[in-house]
């Protein structure tokens, strides 16, 4: 703000127009950039990021306006004030109702003489405070009367610090229309002071700026959601990730199924998280050794991410455990698990391996729902096992699920997989990237470095969705 002014100051002058109109050249390209901008911003009123990232464009726009607004006004210099307000509605002008809703009715000036007690407005100022053009601008002491009832104080104290002690006014007050609307005005102004140094008389600039606050507000409440909405996506988050945690094989590295013996399993397994972090799917993996000494291996996985999969993922695989506790053998079991998702409060869609080995006769006993059958590599080839029928767990109502039976060698190594395992390849490719690595598999000496084979080769990629691996080695 400049220095107090005295009240013999010459008129001021525009600045250079060269000058300022590089300036509104500069803010009006800026604008047409910010308006591309807006219109890629999302739409979908749902998303509360994209609310947010829709209300800073707005909020940008409201600003990048006011900017072009007030430099074509430094440019042109201040409107002149009519001598008569009363002949003010004679004179050809912009219709109230336009000039409302345009840029160069949010700015207006006014001046209030202390000495003869005149005061003079433009006529944005009459606009803006919704007042008629005809009607003799307020006093100073009159101007309160527009305001809300707890601006008020505000405002006789910024005037009495003005005239009393040439401070500067700054400040905002809210004003309420002829129709009953609410406008939010920013005055700035500054003392006009005599020869003696005594204030001879005040001028001000307002602004409406009610579209400014309502779209700063928009950002906060947006932002705001936003915010709520990330901490709510965080707590479900870490609920999923302690459900997963909780369901799947509290093992890591090998296991053997049975202890000792030349029929044993060497067990690994490997849960691979989403390239995005809070993407929590219902993959799981499982081994476990039954009462009968058969050894129970499965892989599934069920649709969508959150804690309402990974709670259905808990509740499939404690049912698929007891069910194999009690003898139940792999076709009936994926025909029972397909009953309970069917049935369940929240239907959704789940594929599953589940496979039964006996080591006594190293016979493997499977069924699969919609899922990539086992991987069988033997002397250092590989290949999938012919599978059985079987329809997507929670797909139809009373589905029956085949049952394939193989009979396994020493050194044979089994792999079952989640979908989601090779990144970008899904099908009868992804198996053949997998097959791929049967010459590594016969170099390994454990299941743990077949898995750590498979997490070199695919394990660093982009992944979309989480996956699972558990490999199986047979006997020493």
């Amino acid at each position: 703000m400049p220095s107090h002014l005295s009240a013999d100051r010459p008129a001021a002058q525009p600045p250079p127009r060269g000058s300022v109109d590089a300036l509104i050249s500069q803010t009006r390209r800026l604008r047409g950039e910010m308006d591309a901008v807006r219109r890629d911003a999302p739409l979908d009123g749902t998303d509360p990021q994209g609310r947010w990232q829709r209300a800073l464009c707005d909020l940008a726009m409201h600003q990048l306006d006011d900017l072009d607004q007030h430099l074509a006004q430094l440019r042109d210099g201040p409107p002149p004030v009519p001598a008569e307000p009363a002949r003010a509605p004679a004179v050809p002008a912009v219709s109230a109702a336009s000039r409302r809703g345009s840029l160069l009715s949010r700015v207006g000036s006014a001046e209030w003489n202390l000495l003869t007690d005149e005061a003079s407005w433009s006529g944005e100022l009459y606009d803006i405070l919704g007042r008629d053009p005809a009607a003799p601008p307020l006093t100073l002491d009159e101007l309160p009367s527009l305001m809300l009832d707890e601006d008020r104080p505000m405002l006789t104290a910024m005037v009495t610090d003005c005239l009393i002690d040439a401070k500067p006014i700054d400040g905002e007050f809210r004003i309420v229309c002829p129709d009953g609307g609410v406008r939010t005005v920013h005055m700035m102004g500054e003392p006009v002071l005599d020869i003696d140094g005594s204030t001879a008389a005040m001028w001000a600039v307002l602004r409406d700026v009610s579209e400014l606050r309502r779209s700063q507000r928009t950002v906060s409440e947006s932002r705001e959601s936003l915010q709520l909405h990330r901490h709510h996506a965080q707590s479900e988050r870490r609920l999923a990730v302690q459900l997963q945690e909780a369901v799947l094989p509290p093992w890591r590295g090998s296991l053997r199924f049975p202890q000792r013996g030349p029929e044993a399993l060497d067990l690994a397994a490997r849960h691979l998280p989403s390239s995005n972090s809070a993407l929590i799917g219902g993959d799981w993996y499982d081994a476990m050794e039954l009462p009968d000494g058969a050894t129970l291996l499965s892989v599934g996985d069920l649709t969508g991410q959150g804690v309402t999969v990974a709670s259905g993922m808990a509740m499939l695989l404690g049912a698929l455990r007891g069910m194999a506790v009690a003898g139940t053998r792999p076709g009936q079991l994926m025909s029972w698990l397909n009953q309970l998702l069917d049935a369940s409060v929240q239907p959704s869609l789940g594929s599953a391996v589940c496979c039964r080995y006996r080591p006594e006769t190293r016979t493997l006993t499977w069924a699969q729902a919609g899922h990539p059958a086992p991987l069988l590599f033997r002397n250092g080839t590989g290949r999938m096992l012919a599978a059985p029928d079987g329809v997507l767990l929670g797909a139809t109502s009373g589905a029956v699920y085949g049952q394939a039976e193989e009979t396994l060698e020493d050194g044979d190594l089994l792999l079952l997989h989640t979908d989601g395992l090779v990144p970008g390849h899904y099908g009868e490719q992804a198996v053949q990237r997998l097959l791929d690595l049967a010459p590594r598999f016969r170099g390994a000496r454990t299941a743990q470095d077949c898995v750590r084979t498979v997490v070199e080769e695919f394990g660093e990629s982009e992944r979309e969705d989480d996956a699972c691996v558990l490999i199986a080695r047979i006997g020493s």
